[in-house]
């Protein structure tokens, strides 16, 4: 009496297997990058409040992330840019955009935003 596996029965696992990777990989990979834009606005959420700490102590809006003296996490490094555009007014205004880099723009939300009015957009990825 042999032992072991056929041929046919080794070939019936393997497609078994391609096929439950087949389902689980794309959708490992949505959870992941719905992950990474919950992070980036996390940090685009702080940054605002900061923005607004900033504008109390010097009545205008900071217009890079250096003089809020925050830094992008190591975590979204490579996956988002982030960018402040300011506007001395009046009234001062801001908003500040996460764009999508690398594999991070096959989200479904590639660009983020938050204003001076708390404005999020768009608002189906907030």
């Amino acid at each position: 009496m042999q032992r072991g596996f056929t041929l046919m029965e080794l070939l019936i696992a393997v497609a078994i297997v391609a096929i439950l990777a087949a389902i689980a990989v794309p959708s490992y990979a949505s959870f992941i990058r719905k992950s990474v834009r919950a992070d980036a606005q996390a940090f685009i959420s702080d940054a605002a409040n900061r923005q607004q700490q900033f504008l109390a102590d010097r009545r205008a809006y900071a217009s890079t992330l250096a003089a809020l003296r925050v830094a992008v996490p190591a975590s979204l490094a490579g996956k988002f840019s982030f960018s402040i555009a300011a506007d001395d007014g009046p009234p001062p205004t801001f908003t500040i955009t996460g764009t999508a880099a690398g594999e991070q723009a096959h989200d479904n939300c590639p660009v983020i935003r938050i204003d001076s009015a708390g404005t999020r957009t768009p608002a189906s990825c907030w």
